[in-house]
Protein backbone atom coordinates (compact mmCIF):
# COMPACT_ATOMS: atom_id res chain seq x y z
CA UNK A 1 0.00 0.00 0.00
CA UNK A 2 1.31 3.42 -1.10
CA UNK A 3 2.23 5.97 1.66
CA UNK A 4 -0.58 8.69 0.46
CA UNK A 5 -2.68 6.23 0.94
CA UNK A 6 -1.93 4.95 4.36
CA UNK A 7 -1.84 8.62 5.30
CA UNK A 8 -5.52 9.25 3.90
CA UNK A 9 -6.68 6.24 5.61
CA UNK A 10 -5.82 7.62 8.80
CA UNK A 11 -6.78 11.43 8.31
CA UNK A 12 -10.09 9.49 7.83
CA UNK A 13 -10.17 7.48 10.37
CA UNK A 14 -8.87 10.74 12.65
CA UNK A 15 -11.74 12.51 10.90
CA UNK A 16 -14.61 10.40 11.77
CA UNK A 17 -13.93 10.10 15.55
CA UNK A 18 -13.39 13.69 16.05
CA UNK A 19 -16.73 14.26 14.32
CA UNK A 20 -17.81 11.14 16.55
CA UNK A 21 -16.57 12.46 19.63
CA UNK A 22 -16.17 15.87 19.83
CA UNK A 23 -13.52 16.12 22.18
CA UNK A 24 -11.60 13.48 24.39
CA UNK A 25 -12.20 12.89 28.08
CA UNK A 26 -9.28 12.09 30.38
CA UNK A 27 -9.35 11.75 34.33
CA UNK A 28 -7.13 13.15 36.54
CA UNK A 29 -6.36 12.83 40.15
CA UNK A 30 -5.71 16.17 42.64
CA UNK A 31 -4.53 16.15 46.31
CA UNK A 32 -7.35 17.67 48.36
CA UNK A 33 -6.08 16.92 52.12
CA UNK A 34 -2.38 16.31 52.91
CA UNK A 35 -2.33 16.50 56.51
CA UNK A 36 0.10 14.02 58.38
CA UNK A 37 -0.98 10.57 57.58
CA UNK A 38 -4.44 11.99 56.29
CA UNK A 39 -4.59 12.10 52.41
CA UNK A 40 -7.56 12.41 50.12
CA UNK A 41 -7.50 12.75 46.51
CA UNK A 42 -10.54 14.17 44.18
CA UNK A 43 -11.17 12.45 40.96
CA UNK A 44 -11.31 15.27 37.95
CA UNK A 45 -12.60 14.47 34.50
CA UNK A 46 -11.42 17.06 31.97
CA UNK A 47 -12.06 17.34 28.31
CA UNK A 48 -10.07 18.36 25.17
CA UNK A 49 -12.81 19.79 22.78
CA UNK A 50 -12.28 18.92 19.12
CA UNK A 51 -14.00 21.03 16.77
CA UNK A 52 -16.01 19.84 13.80
CA UNK A 53 -14.26 21.89 11.37
CA UNK A 54 -11.18 20.00 12.66
CA UNK A 55 -13.02 16.47 12.07
CA UNK A 56 -14.26 18.23 8.61
CA UNK A 57 -11.10 19.12 6.84
CA UNK A 58 -9.09 16.02 8.56
CA UNK A 59 -11.63 13.84 6.49
CA UNK A 60 -11.82 15.76 2.92
CA UNK A 61 -8.05 16.03 3.21
CA UNK A 62 -8.10 12.00 3.69
CA UNK A 63 -10.14 11.67 1.04
CA UNK A 64 -8.34 13.71 -1.22
CA UNK A 65 -4.57 11.66 -0.44
CA UNK A 66 -6.69 8.43 -0.88
CA UNK A 67 -7.86 9.40 -4.70
CA UNK A 68 -4.07 10.78 -5.18
CA UNK A 69 -2.58 7.76 -3.71
CA UNK A 70 -5.06 5.19 -6.32
CA UNK A 71 -4.19 7.41 -9.24
CA UNK A 72 -0.28 7.64 -9.25
CA UNK A 73 0.96 4.99 -11.25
Amino acid sequence: MKSTMIAGLALILFGLVALAYKGITYTTQEKVVDIGPLHATAEKEKTIPLPPILGGLSLATGIVLVIVGARKP
